[in-house]
């Protein structure tokens, strides 16, 4: 029989399960080319700020869960943490046969009908009831501890059991499939998020001899170790641009020497030409995947990565990129004086070519397989009942 007779027909209707819409990050971009998958498909949320969203998004019919009817929950709702998985339960998706989770915060605990497919596309089980639960708790005072400890523990609980609800798994890097496999036991097909190519490319860039400055582009928050890169430079002759804005800028301020410069909050039209004119991005956190080292290489531009996370999948050592094994001062900094040594030996039209291959046909190609391929193994097994 042709394997065109064999395939399944398309879900009649398709769920989408995103933890929030508050802003356009990794995780919105990735929402944006589900839709473009299944343009019909309705999409749930927590809480939704439609003012920080894509004209996609805009487009798509958003449904948020009873967390937005709490005060002040599109603002503060994070604090309402206790309140989603059972929001996440009360969901109907009993017209729908196709269900796609994006998982970061709590979205994949829906319940989907018996013969539905549920394909949890995990950016990372939830970071601050696991991996990040003891960085996270040491921030908060005393009274809120207590609380969060007994909270976390229930949470973790209830993140593993809902885990048996998903017939497949897919990771945004190996680290994340790793994870997914200690936190819930279970394997993970791994695709790489989507970058936007036609956005970052290497027009316009000027060649090795004329990118001065190198590049640290984040949220300016503990874990993304911008605190690493300004110390670093402190100690090095060349000019280093830190662009972002979060709650360690006035640290970052304080820190600062003559030759680094903290650019704030950068435009997204402005984010190409920063890129282009770098000279290697600096990238010291251990990232779930980390997109903002594929723009960079999308625009010629090297990346000189600390050695763990997602930066393994994307950044090639020697050929778009450098590491450093520790994340300290002395092993970064000798990254960048290795980097210099070595860089004219990068092609910036190698490292863009490289970066192809993280695009978003490639993206919605590689998750369709794998969610026609779950929705042919869980009709087989419908048929065996």
């Amino acid at each position: 029989m042709d394997s065109k007779e064999c395939a399944l027909p398309p879900p009649k209707r398709v769920a989408i399960i995103h933890y929030w819409l508050v802003g356009m990050r990794g995780g919105e971009r990735v929402l944006e080319d589900m839709l473009r998958m299944y343009p019909n498909a309705d999409v749930f949320t927590h809480v939704v700020d439609r003012s920080s969203l894509s004209p996609l998004l805009l487009r798509a019919n958003i449904i948020e869960t009873s967390v937005a009817r709490l005060p002040l929950a599109r603002r503060h709702y994070q604090k309402y943490l206790g309140f989603m998985p059972k929001a996440l339960e009360e969901l109907d998706l009993s017209e729908y046969d196709l269900v796609l989770s994006s998982e970061s915060g709590p979205a994949k605990g829906v319940i989907a009908r018996p013969d539905a497919t549920h394909v949890c596309y995990c950016h990372s089980p939830m970071r601050y009831i696991w991996d990040h639960y003891h960085t996270y708790s040491e921030t908060l005072g005393w009274l809120k501890r207590q609380y969060f400890s007994r909270l976390a523990h229930k949470l973790r609980v209830w993140d593993v059991t809902s885990a048996a609800r998903v017939d497949a798994f897919v990771a945004n890097s190996r680290f994340i499939a790793a994870r997914i496999e200690r936190v819930y036991g279970r394997d993970a097909n791994v695709v790489h998020p989507p970058v936007d190519l036609d956005r970052y490319n290497l027009d316009g860039a000027g060649g090795t001899d004329g990118r001065e400055y190198y590049l640290f582009l984040s949220e300016l928050v503990p874990y993304k170790r911008a605190d690493l890169a300004v110390s670093a430079f402190a100690k090095l002759d060349f000019p280093l641009k830190v662009a972002g804005s979060g709650s360690e800028k006035a640290r970052l301020e304080e820190m600062a020497t003559d030759n680094v410069q903290l650019l704030g909050r950068v435009s997204d039209e402005d984010l190409p030409d920063l890129y282009r004119g770098a000279r290697a991005l600096i990238f010291p956190a251990e990232e779930d995947f980390g997109i903002v080292p594929v723009e960079a290489m999308a625009c010629g531009t090297p990346v000189i990565a600390y050695a763990r996370g997602g930066a393994l999948d994307s950044v090639r050592g020697g050929k778009t990129g450098v590491f450093f094994e520790e994340q300290t001062v002395d092993s970064l900094r000798n990254a960048v004086r290795e980097f210099e040594n070595c860089r004219q030996d990068f092609s910036q039209s190698d490292i863009t070519a490289h970066a192809q291959n993280f695009g978003s046909e490639r993206f919605r190609r590689e998750l369709q397989n794998v969610i026609d391929e779950a929705r042919a193994k869980k009709a087989a097994r419908l048929v065996k009942l």
